[in-house]
């Protein structure tokens, strides 16, 4: 049995199917995956995302030692609930994980990070906090939740605490605002939304009042297709400890500039930078007949350049979709091997779908 979250017994009551997922027992679906990823693309859903873990870091060298320990830089945080995406390396310039931090005040901020490296996560971090004057504080007593669709923010903000609710209305994407709930304006599908950290005995309440509002619940299996047509990674697919930014698309994530901040991987990855030595990473739309997976290889002219690394079927085009690691420059046509047999495919930018419409001329 694995690690259960504050919602646990809410997916019970609405007779969802437990997986396993990052050491923590979690809703694959609540019935048909494909219905709750249209809900969130059309109207509104929720998700449970408690196993992932909220990480306070406070001190008056907690700036400094951010600034050390990621590869974006939060000298940036400027404006408290304002959020930033980075990747956290390690000394060969591969990520040790991907998360947001939030500026909270200049000696506080939040971090949420993965739920299956959240352990390693910590282990990191205070290893390397020695001489930065912090507190590393892993928020087990709260939970989180996810709300996502083009009418997300607005079936969920009467719900808020009365302490945000009307602030989190107006906040703009990827800020967030800070009461007895934390409400962000992030997410993970590519559509507009709430993700809330809130203490877990408020939780149950607040997801059973999302739901009598109309909200559809949703599982990991909806959550993974909506974050593959939205071009999001997904830590251990598409980057691990050996595959470092640049070669999962993540390139934007780092901030070179000032040329004097030293972050951990800084100099592996300005090697690889400079030397042009890593692989593409792009999309690929699937032109045969056959679904896309992850590690099956891609060939140009009969010779193979990459492999998938994410991959599925796409609800909203109707075709399956994927990214992939190859060569650079391999033009714009390719075949993946689909069970021995090669399926013409085309490269294209790794956004398929955003806002609830495709990028693709299909």
């Amino acid at each position: 049995m694995g690690l259960r979250t504050p919602l646990f017994a809410e997916h019970e009551r609405l007779s969802a199917r437990i997986v396993p997922f990052g050491g923590w027992d979690m809703p694959l679906h609540y019935g048909s995956q494909l219905e709750e990823h249209h809900a969130v693309r059309r109207y509104a859903g929720v998700f449970d995302v408690s196993h992932m873990q909220p990480v306070d870091l406070s001190g008056p060298g907690a700036r400094d030692f951010l600034r050390y320990l990621l590869a974006n830089d939060v000298a940036k945080l400027k404006v408290p609930g304002k959020a930033l995406y980075s990747c956290m390396l390690n000394d060969r310039g591969g990520v040790v994980d991907d998360l947001i931090v939030y500026y909270r005040r200049p000696d506080h901020y939040r971090l949420v990070v993965n739920a299956g490296t959240a352990d390693k996560d910590l282990d990191w971090m205070r290893a390397r906090a020695a001489g930065f004057n912090i507190a590393i504080d892993r928020r087990r007593d709260l939970a989180m939740i996810a709300i996502q669709g083009p009418q997300a923010a607005a079936l969920t903000a009467p719900l808020l605490h009365a302490d945000c609710r009307k602030a989190a209305l107006a906040l703009k994407p990827f800020f967030a605002v800070d009461g007895r709930w934390f409400v962000g304006r992030t997410g993970y599908t590519g559509e507009d939304g709430f993700e809330v950290i809130l203490p877990a005995a408020d939780a149950p309440g607040f997801w059973r009042a999302l739901i009598a509002a109309g909200v559809q619940p949703c599982g990991l299996g909806a959550r993974d297709t909506l974050r593959l047509e939205a071009g999001m990674n997904l830590y251990g697919q598409d980057m691990d400890e050996v595959v470092g930014p640049l070669e999962a698309g993540l390139g934007w994530t780092i901030a070179w500039e000032p040329d004097a901040r030293p972050f951990v991987g800084r100099m592996a990855l300005a090697a690889v930078r400079d030397a042009l030595s890593h692989r593409a990473f792009v999309g690929l739309l699937l032109i045969g007949r056959g679904v896309l997976r992850g590690h099956q290889k891609v060939f140009v002219d009969g010779h193979e350049v990459g492999e998938i690394t994410s991959g599925g079927f796409s609800p909203t085009l109707e075709r399956s979709i994927a990214f992939a690691r190859v060569a650079r420059g391999i033009g714009a046509d390719c075949t993946v091997d689909i069970r021995g047999k090669p399926v013409p495919a085309r490269v294209v930018k790794t956004t398929f779908v955003r806002n609830g419409s495709a990028l693709l001329d299909c």
